[in-house]
Formats: C-alpha cells, structure tokens, sequence
C-alpha cells in the first residue's frame, strides 16, 4: 500500500492534532541539541558499559547482582539514544516530510513506542535495583545462595522491560495515542484530559512517580539500616563497605531520575486532570506555548540518559572510593 491508497481527505491518527509541516519557532527546534547531546550520551554509555564489565569480572558475587541491574540501565539508556536520537538528528538533517514518508503512521508509533518504552524503563530499574538493596541490607538472610542472585536479578530486568513494553503498547490497542509532536522530529502520547488519552497519561505519569517514590522509601530505610552497622569491624566492615558504595551510586541515581523525570511527569499528571483546553484551529501552527514547555521537560528527562553513566564511571576511581570509605567511618580508620 501507498499514500495514493488513503482516502481523500483522510487525516491518520497521529496528524489528526498536530499535522507536519509545522510552522515553528526556530529556537525550539536546534539540531545542535540533538546531535550534541546524542553523541555524548551514546559515548558515556559506551564507556559505562566497558568499565562495568571489567567490574563484573574482577568483583565477588555478592555484588555482581547490583552490577547486572547497572548493565541493563546503562544497555537501555544506549538503545534509547540510538534509537530515538537517529530519528530526531535524521529529521533536523533531511527535514523529511513525516506525512509522505509515514502515511500510516506506523514509524510514528514506533517512535512513540520507543519514547515510552526507554523512558519507563530506567525509572522501574531505579526502582527495582531500591528492593533489591533493601532485602539485601535489611533481610540478608533472605537472600539466596551464591548462585542464585544472578539469574533472579536477570529474571527482574527482563520484567522491567517486559511491563515497559506492555504500557508501551496500550495505544495501539485503543488505550491512549500517539501523535506527531513539535517540531516535527519526533512522537510522543498525546497528553490530554480527555477519554482515552487521559487514562495512558496518568497511567505513564503515575507509574513514573510511583516508582520514584518507591525508591526514595526503600533507599531512605536502607541508609538508616547503613548507618547503624557501617562503622563496625573485620570482615563485616569491609562487606558494608560495598554496601555502602552501592547504596551511594544507587542515590545518585534516584536523584538525577528525579530531578530530570519529576517536571515531565507532573506536567502530565496536571495536564491530565486539568479541564480540557482547545488546541489551535490551523494544526500546523505550532506557537502554541505548550509545546515549548513540553520539548523542555522532554529534553530534561533525556539528560537523565546522559548523567546516569557518569555515576558508575566515577565511583570505579580509586581516589572517590577511598575518600567515600574516610567520610562514611572516619573512626574505624584512625585505629
């Protein structure tokens, strides 16, 4: 099939709100943007991945579970890079018309797919790798033998990815839609108020939250748990000392997640409850200011893709590990 197939005057989905091309504000839609902070989030993702297989190969078991759920969140956020930032930088390059090459909207839901599918998933991981911590810390002798923490916690990732993908897909089957967004590089869910598509909105938005509280709780349990047995002696000491550099990486982690996620996701949650507001009669005027705060919160909640690596690379330097272990138990080493 072909355009010349669509009925005359037909509008698919994905244009029916917001149809290419657009009429934009050139400063919103910067190609710079895109290409620069493509290729440094895809570049300190590749290093993040080679320093954590080294780690993976030199550690002991007991952390080797912490380090598989770091893999897949740096494996993810690079194949979010790639995937969404080759659409993005190909657009700004070509400035392809989206309805001539995409009538039927099928590489439009693709993207939209994708953008929800890497965006939930480093939040349900930040989540998850929170429990694991927690039952690690606070209820040791739950856990399994040498053996089986490894293929439980690949057994997690995959379902991260597993319920990511199935939210990912909720609008195909009617629960929400995707649509073409300003300035025509790239789709995204349509965030509304109303039926449908109020339902994936608070949906997506709740889900993120969620997880990110989630995390806050676990992690402040844990920490407190930390605390009381971090300055102990012998081996014990030198376990917690793992636990504790764990515990540092996996805050660091929550909190950029919450600091680029939280604006996006309130937004939606508040656009979702909001009463419903007209969008603009011509769909291919796109000054509507809307828009510009969206691309923002949109382009916040990517850095988190770019800062997230950076944690994993600087804790493998020996000079931050000594100082870490000097400020958590100063005492124990001026013995």
């Amino acid at each position: 099939m072909n355009a010349s197939a669509l009925p005359l005057n037909s509008t698919p989905l994905c244009y029916s709100i917001r149809s290419p091309p657009f009429v934009i504000n050139q400063s919103i839609a910067s190609a710079y943007y895109s290409s620069i902070f493509g290729t440094l989030g895809l570049t300190s993702n590749l290093i993040a991945f080679v320093v954590l297989l080294k780690s993976f190969q030199q550690t002991h078991s007991r952390s080797r579970s912490f380090l598989i759920f770091l893999g897949g969140l740096v494996v993810t956020d690079f194949m979010g890079l790639l995937v969404t930032g080759s659409i993005v930088i190909s657009f700004h390059v070509t400035q392809f018309n989206w309805r001539k090459v995409d009538p039927y909207c099928h590489f439009c839901n693709f993207m939209g797919m994708s953008m929800v599918f890497y965006g939930l998933c480093p939040l349900l991981l930040g989540a998850a790798m929170a429990v694991e911590r927690f039952i690690g810390i606070n209820r040791p002798f739950a856990r399994f033998s040498s053996g089986m923490p490894k293929s439980r916690t690949v057994s997690m990732v995959l379902m991260v990815w597993l319920i990511a993908g199935c939210i990912a897909l909720l609008p195909l089957t009617g629960i929400g839609s995707y649509h073409m967004q300003v300035p025509g590089s790239w789709c995204f869910f349509n965030i509304s108020s109303e039926g449908n598509d109020q339902a994936f909105s608070l949906l997506f938005s709740l889900v993120g939250l969620m997880c990110i509280a989630v995390s806050f709780l676990l992690n402040t349990v844990s920490v407190v748990t930390l605390i009381k047995v971090c300055c102990g002696q012998g081996s014990l000491q030198r376990r917690r000392d793992h636990e504790v550099e764990m515990m540092v990486q996996l805050i660091l982690i929550m909190a950029i997640a919450s600091i680029c996620w939280c604006p996006l996701l309130i937004h939606i949650l508040k656009s979702a409850t909001a009463n419903p507001v007209r969008v603009p009669a011509d769909p291919r005027v796109a000054d509507d200011p809307r828009n510009e705060i969206v691309l923002f919160y949109i382009r916040m909640a990517t850095c988190n893709q770019i800062f997230d690596p950076w944690i994993y690379i600087m804790f493998q330097v020996s000079q931050l590990r000594s100082l870490l272990h000097k400020l958590c138990c100063p005492e124990v080493l001026s013995r």
